[in-house]
């Protein structure tokens, strides 16, 4: 009779972890996806990075269940994957223009050059941000993905009333970093 019970509560541990986790994915999945579609650019690969993001937190529950923040928790490593996946940019670009020196080429379709100067200023954005301190980034990621003081202080288990100097400080710095930018250019 002992052997049973021990079953029937590892059961029912698996299934409310199961929709804990499906709770967690349905309420956040929106947001994070919005977040990395921002930050990286391209719709498919903020979506893996997202579906990635969720993996790990999945497997984080596995692990250790008592997570306190796992909204929190998830952004900072959605955010982190984000950052990544910027940094490696610069390596797949090269790959990718040495690959197709050998595929067929197409005619290349004309963009109005303002489609073109807003795709540049995006991609300044992002490696400025790439550039930054970890925590800077994240917190301007959040704050102009539309969180409030309040949710970026819960996400990033930081003190509310630090959000305010903290984001001065990242504008300041995200500044320098994407006039250091243009200057390389």
């Amino acid at each position: 009779m002992k052997h049973l019970k021990t079953e029937s509560t590892e059961s029912a541990r698996a299934e409310s972890g199961s929709l804990g986790f499906e709770a967690l994915f349905l309420e956040h999945w929106a947001s994070v996806y919005r977040i990395l579609r921002r930050l990286v650019g391209d719709p498919e690969e903020a979506e893996d990075l997202a579906l990635e993001a969720f993996l790990r937190l999945y497997r984080h529950n596995q692990k250790r269940p008592e997570i306190q923040n796992s909204g929190g928790w998830l952004y900072q490593v959605a955010t982190r994957l984000g950052l990544n996946s910027i940094r490696d940019w610069k390596r797949r670009e090269q790959y990718e223009l040495t690959a197709g020196r050998y595929a067929l080429e197409e005619p290349a379709q004309l963009s109005p050059a303002e489609i073109l100067a807003q795709e540049e200023e995006r991609q300044q954005v992002r490696l400025a941000l790439a550039r930054m301190n970890e925590r800077q980034s994240q917190l301007l990621i959040l704050r102009y993905s539309g969180f409030s003081y309040k949710e970026i202080a819960s996400a990033l288990n930081l003190a509310p009333a630090s959000i305010g100097p903290l984001l001065v400080r990242a504008e300041r710095e995200f500044e320098k970093q994407y006039r250091a930018l243009a200057e390389e250019e």
